[in-house]
């Protein structure tokens, strides 16, 4: 378990508040739950890859799903980018782009890229 990533106890203790009460049956580990959805959306992998190490993938997908639905996660980003002190950095992304597969041949038949623009303005 030492190639895996965990939240340290410091960590989950800022995010802690943000974080929904329990109701009825006790959840599974927060710090490894979250920590596995960190690691699967910090390196793209799909949900079934996910190490064994933080559970079973579903209940992985399934948390994060019902979490950002709720609004969880914004929740945690506010309160993080709320914290005072130096950050020496601070990035999140949720971009992707999808290229359609002709895109790649336009340069290839030998018109600038603004004369392509042009003719889809007209």
């Amino acid at each position: 378990m030492s190639d895996v990533f965990l939240l340290t106890t410091q960590q989950l203790n800022r995010i802690k508040p943000s974080l929904p009460v329990p109701h009825g049956i006790p959840r599974v580990d927060d710090r490894r739950v979250i920590s596995g959805i960190i690691y699967v959306i910090r390196y793209g992998l799909q949900w079934k890859d996910a190490p064994k190490a933080y559970g079973p993938y579903k209940t992985l997908y399934n948390r994060f799903v019902r979490w950002s639905r709720a609004g969880i996660f914004n929740k945690i980003f506010r309160e993080l980018a709320r914290q005072p002190g130096p950050r020496d950095c601070l990035m999140i992304d949720a971009t992707h782009l999808k290229a359609h597969r002709t895109a790649a041949s336009l340069l290839k038949k030998g018109q600038p890229l603004a004369v392509l623009a042009a003719q889809r303005v007209v």
